[in-house]
């Protein structure tokens, strides 16, 4: 009896001892506001999948590159633009040859409105509306594309006293879905349900009215001996992430 208590214990600390040592490592990954859905998504399929973990943390592209270049904790970024990340590499903070493209953004004019927004976004120029909400463009790639559309189509001094600013896109949901602004420039993948603009009513702006908004990815110097990390970015270029990204409206780069 003494022998097979002895025996158990063994046995038990050895067990211990594996999941100890096999248990996956965590990564800290700064994200934009834009991409909070499909992330939350994708990093519980990473977990399941590698037995890493990725620990989120959502907000404006441009204070997370702030932020890394004054020595913020992140080991992966996944901006809502390429600038972000470039700078970065320029700076020399990440790790060479891990940039990559892993979506390619959709914007969208949005109200929380049923039938308010019709399908070709003809209301911003008949107007009726006292705030037209946009995350702030000096941060926020979306903001900058907001206002491309708007200067395109010739209506950016007129509407400008409209604005109602959010420090990123989700903030910039909020104002919205909160009725603090009428309408506002949002992205696809915050109101899109079944591959159409869900709850609410909007028009998804076409392609060619701005530049295409590319979201970079990179791998953080600090992030190097971290397999969570790498392995992270890895996970973002396969099947079952490229599914997810799809399903949030994305499109895929090329």
């Amino acid at each position: 009896m003494l022998i097979s208590t002895f025996s158990r214990a063994v046995i038990l600390s050895m067990l211990l001892l594996i999941g100890q040592t096999s248990r996956g490592a965590a990564t800290l990954v700064a994200v934009a506001a834009n991409f909070s859905k499909p992330m939350t998504e994708i990093a519980a399929e990473f977990e399941k999948a590698t037995g890493h973990s990725a620990h989120l943390s959502f907000g404006s592209s441009g204070k997370f590159v702030s932020q890394l270049e004054n020595g913020g904790p992140f080991e992966v970024l996944l901006s809502a633009d390429e600038k972000g990340p470039q700078k970065l590499e320029q700076d020399g903070l990440t790790v060479p040859n891990t940039r990559f493209v892993y979506a390619l953004g959709r914007l969208v004019l949005w109200s929380a409105t049923p039938g308010y927004v019709d399908d070709e976004g003809k209301i911003l120029t008949t107007g009726g509306f006292k705030h037209l909400a946009l995350a702030d463009p000096k941060l926020a790639p979306y903001g900058a594309a907001a206002v491309e559309v708007l200067k395109k189509r010739g209506l950016f001094d007129k509407l400008q006293p409209l604005f109602v600013q959010g420090e990123n896109i989700a903030q910039t949901y909020q104002f919205i879905s909160t009725a603090n602004a009428e309408l506002g420039f949002v992205a696809l993948s915050q109101v899109i349900e079944n591959g159409k603009v869900g709850s609410g009513s909007g028009w998804i702006i076409p392609d060619n009215d701005h530049a295409p908004i590319r979201q970079g990815a990179v791998l953080m110097k600090k992030g190097a001996e971290n397999p969570a990390a790498p392995a992270l970015l890895n996970f973002l270029k396969s099947a079952p992430a490229l599914a997810i990204i799809k399903k949030y409206g994305y499109d895929l780069p090329q």
